[in-house]
Formats: structure tokens, sequence, C-alpha cells
């Protein structure tokens, strides 16, 4: 990824720097039921606030190819709207005879609600269109073809990503709906993912659709220095990958218990590896190294197999769960809208992703969508866009 500090300090490099890399930014206040819950994440900073956000219960990932000339006008659109809509307040009024600044579903004040927009472009983006091929971040290309995907090239790749996560379903919709509205004639929806999280049930990490825990051992996002080693670009950015994968439930659903803990390597009930009795006991991968309690074939243990040689390897994930009906089988269609966050995909995601190939869990996932996106630098004021740095010294 050094290369990357060559090409005119690529989105600031230097300025931005890597600074306040563990602070979300998160404003609290008090909600109806008297909890603290946030009200809103602060839009300016040196790293967009929904990447390190706590799951949201809602979420919802978007991907549209460019079709305008103006790139520039357009990033300074979606900046500007994703500035309101994160911050809350009121639609400007309208005359008599116009049409409604606002979709109104929210009502005539547009709450915060914990919005986060987060804006990401694709490998595509730079491909001679607007000029900025000598300005593609290095190490961002598409999203690649693993040998147990079913990739639909409908679903895959675009030349920008939005990412929304906010507390309620009609939060999420309504940012997607004003952003469109405001961008319409200058980039189409390409494909778009609903996701959700599900409640701790009965506490700990939540569960994805499978019934098991999803994000245990996850990096700790409060911890800056393992956010600027893990995460964090030198510029403020940081690599993000989307994955479609459907769930075939059903089959699973057929399948004793016991096969499916040691698929996984974790209790279904509690989280906790198959050596220990907690959620976030670490599993003991050296003190059984031909995988006596924890298979080696299990998924825990390929992904991250807690060696020193595949700590830099670790991502941030962020996986939301998604239901979308029945396919034309009849059979249901629900599965994992997965999220991560890295310095440097072919070390990171990759390197992972490869150990899983031909895992037993397999035959019960479809991957079929996504991308590689890379994630813009924050911004520090109004008077800034996300992306113009794109545009410096042209």
């Amino acid at each position: 990824m050094s290369e990357g500090l060559g090409r005119r300090s690529f989105l600031r490099g230097a300025l931005l720097g890597a600074g306040a890399a563990g602070a979300t930014g998160a404003v609290t206040a008090s909600t109806a039921d008297g909890a603290d819950g946030p009200e809103y994440f602060s839009f300016h900073g040196p790293h967009q606030p929904g990447v390190l956000r706590p799951n949201a219960a809602q979420a919802l990932v978007v991907s549209f190819d460019v079709i305008t000339e103006d790139l520039r006008g357009l990033l300074r659109t979606i900046t500007e709207r994703a500035r309101f809509l994160c911050t809350g307040g009121t639609p400007e009024p309208i005359g008599i005879e116009d049409a409604p600044r606002d979709s109104g579903v929210l009502g005539p004040e547009v709450p915060a609600d914990g919005l986060t927009v987060t804006l990401a472009v694709g490998s595509s983006l730079f491909d001679g269109r607007f000029g900025l091929a000598a300005r593609k971040p290095p190490g961002l290309m598409p999203m690649r073809t693993f040998p147990n995907d079913s990739l639909d090239p409908a679903q895959c790749h675009g030349d920008l990503c939005l990412t929304f996560a906010a507390e309620h379903r009609d939060t999420v919709l309504h940012a997607l709906r004003d952003i469109a509205k405001h961008t319409r004639g200058a980039m189409q929806a390409r494909w778009k993912m609903d996701g959700f999280t599900s409640p701790s049930r009965p506490h700990g990490t939540p569960r994805n659709l499978l019934g098991f825990r999803d994000g245990t051992s996850n990096p700790d996002a409060g911890d800056r220095s393992e956010m600027d080693s893990l995460v964090w670009t030198p510029g403020g950015g940081t690599f993000q990958v989307v994955r479609l994968i459907r769930m075939l439930v059903e089959f699973w659903d057929r399948i004793d218990i016991s096969e499916q803990e040691n698929i996984f390597g974790r209790r279904r009930d509690s989280g906790a590896p198959l050596d220990g009795q907690h959620e976030f006991d670490v599993p003991r991968f050296a003190e059984d190294p031909v995988g006596t309690a924890i298979p080696i074939t299990a998924h825990i243990r390929l992904a991250n197999p807690r060696r020193a040689d595949t700590e830099p390897q670790r991502i941030l994930r962020r996986a939301y769960n998604y239901d979308r009906g029945i396919d034309k089988a009849g059979n249901l269609d629900m599965g994992l809208l997965f999220t991560c966050y890295q310095r440097d995909i072919r070390n990171q995601f990759e390197a992972v992703q490869t150990r899983l190939i031909d895992e037993p869990l397999v035959d019960y996932i479809q991957p079929f969508g996504g991308g590689y996106f890379f994630v813009l630098p924050g911004i520090t004021d109004q008077r800034d866009h996300l992306g113009s740095a794109l545009f410096e010294d042209r």
C-alpha cells in the first residue's frame, strides 16, 4: 500500500492523516423510553463516521453507475444532502406550485435518528471518463470471483456505493429517496440490498440467520492504534468489501446441531468456542493442532487462525441480515449483507477468504453479488465535499 503515498498524496494523505481513528463522533440524546441513544454522528471529521459506528438496527447498501459528466457536481450534491440528512432539521420551504422538497415520510421535521451515509468509490470510476485514472487508489480493483461464488453481474460492482445506517427503516429509505431525487440524471442505481441487525438474544453479539453470533472476534473499533493498523489508509480512507450472501436456511435447518456447531466451531446457544465456556473466550488452537475440540475445517479456525502471522489480516466486519421473500422456486431468499473495512483488500479480506475456500459452510451459503470500494476520507467543514481531493492540482 506504500505506493499510494506517491500519487499526489491521494486524497490529502498527510493533511488528513490518521488521527482520531477511534472516535465515532456520536452525539447522544435521551430517547422516548428514557434510554440514551445516538441522536446523530458528527458529519465532519478526518474519517466518514459510518465506518466505525456500531451496527445500526437498519441498513441499506446501494451501488450506482455515474451517468453525468459533472462528477464533481454529483459528489458535492451527495455531500450536501448527506450532511443535512445525518444532522436533521427542517426542509427548506417551497412555493405554492413547487413540488415538495422532502418526501414527508418522516414528518415535517427530519430527525437524525443516528443516520450515517457512507460514500465509497469503485474501480470503474477511474476508467478514463473523468480523467482520474492516475488518482485510482492503489489496491482498488473489481471484486474477485472465488471458487464457491455464484456471482450475478447485475448485482456486482458499481462506480459509487452508498451505505445508509440508522435506527429505523423509514429513516434509511427516506435518505435514499432524498439523495436519489437530488441526483436524478446524474447517477443510476445498479443494485440495492436492505439489511437489519437482530437484537442480542438473550445477550451478547447479535445473531445471523443461521442462528450463530456474528462478529464476536471483531477488532476493537474504539482502539485507535488497532484501527490505524487494520482499517485506515494513510489518507484517512479505507477499503470496503460488500458481499451479498444467500443462506440456504431451509437446507441448514435440517442438519443436526452438532454438525452446525462443528461447521462454525462455536456453540450455537452461547457463542462460546467449542473449547470454551463463554462467547468471548479465545479459542486455543495451538493446544489442539489436530482439531479434536474445534475441527481443523471450522469457520472460526480458518477465518482467524489466531497466529502472529495472521493478526495483520483481521478485518472490521459490519454484517447485516436480509430477507427478500421467496425465489421463483418458492424457497426462502434470505441471508447476509456482509460489509467489512480494511487497509488492504488483497492482504486482508482476500487472504481470509482464500483460507475459507471449500470450507464445510459453503454447502449452505451462496455469495451472489457485491463489490470492492474505497471509502473516501472525511471532510472537515461545510466548504468541502467528499472526494474533493480527486480534483486538486489537475
